[in-house]
């Protein structure tokens, strides 16, 4: 099957129609570079300018201090930290995608009800997930209320005509986040509710959509994904072109979708993606470790995939070449 040359919500603002359309002209001929943030002083963006001498294309930010149901008395001090550098990066992305860089949201969002400290982890709550949709509910309630507020923050990039890859409820393969704690299921079901409450209640048009699993079972459906996305982290310092990891994803759909790392911890190596001909769109490497010390990739990966032909930094956008 062909891929889709315009994003599932066919009220898409041209921007989110010039950026997908983007993606997929290099599809299979270059990498953009991508780079996870969570403060409001990105340490990792002064480490990749320090060695390469460029930025990223892609900046990832969080917005888990936007969420509704932060319990502040409850958090133990690495919470707490968590949570103070992250109020303002919205701030920081509004900048980013003003500049010309592309920008992404991961949202590690606090359980809507109850749970204590960092209680976006399963093991921190017992809300359930399959509570989350029963129209009227108390738990229904409360999944409004934060989609409200993330769904303001999210606006203010509309109103500035800046288009945003957008990354709900990923890792839903995983039991770790409470809304993976009962399986695929119940996220695939508050995904779709999610896109639906966001476009056609929220006119949210400027987001392109990325699900951020690999089971088949667990997809959402072609009509409200525009890329799909796994996340992975390997061992220290290996660096291949993760075909194996590629072949995995695509087996969720029989579309042909555009596929992205949405979350590395060491890099995979950009000639080699392109050198075997595996068309991950982006990649994007975790923070704090993972993107600012030579913990998981050291300097020379770092220089070579900035400086590789096939990449695509910030200075290669075709909207930032001067």
């Amino acid at each position: 099957m062909n891929q889709a040359k315009t994003p599932c919500n066919k009220n898409a603002t041209p921007e989110a129609v010039k950026l997908l359309a983007y993606l997929e002209s290099i599809s299979g001929k270059a990498v953009l570079l991508g780079q996870h943030t969570q403060t409001r002083n990105p340490k990792e963006l002064r480490y990749i300018q320090d060695i390469t001498g460029k930025q990223p294309a892609i900046c990832g930010f969080e917005l888990l201090a936007y969420s509704g149901n932060v319990r502040w008395d409850s958090c133990d001090e690495e919470c707490l930290t968590e949570l103070y550098e992250d109020l303002g990066t919205v701030e920081n992305a509004l900048d980013w995608g003003r500049k010309g860089g592309i920008v992404t949201f991961t949202w590690h969002w606090y359980s809507p009800v109850g749970g204590f400290d960092k209680s976006f982890y399963a093991e921190k709550t017992d809300f359930d997930p399959d509570s989350a949709l029963v129209e009227g509910s108390a738990e229904n309630r409360a999944v409004l209320r934060d989609l409200d507020l993330i769904a303001v923050q999210l606006k203010r990039f509309m109103d500035e005509n800046i288009p945003v890859l957008w990354r709900p409820l990923h890792e839903s393969d995983g039991t770790w986040f409470w809304w993976g704690r009962k399986g695929p299921e119940p996220a695939k079901k508050l995904f779709r509710y999610m896109y639906n409450y966001f476009t056609e209640v929220k006119g949210l048009n400027n987001l392109l959509w990325v699900w951020n699993s690999v089971i088949p079972e667990g997809y959402p459906g072609d009509d409200v994904v525009d890329i799909i996305s796994r996340d992975t982290y390997p061992e220290a310092h290996k660096h291949t072109s993760q075909a194996d990891d590629y072949q995995e994803l695509i087996k969720i759909t029989s579309a042909r979708k555009l596929c992205a790392l949405a979350e590395v911890g060491p890099m995979p190596d950009v000639n080699a993606i392109i050198g075997e001909q595996i068309p991950w769109c982006w990649y994007m490497t975790w923070s704090n470790d993972f993107g600012s010390t030579e913990e998981f990739t050291d300097r020379k990966q770092l220089y070579e995939n900035y400086h590789s032909p096939y990449a695509v930094p910030f200075d290669k956008l075709p909207w930032n070449v001067k």
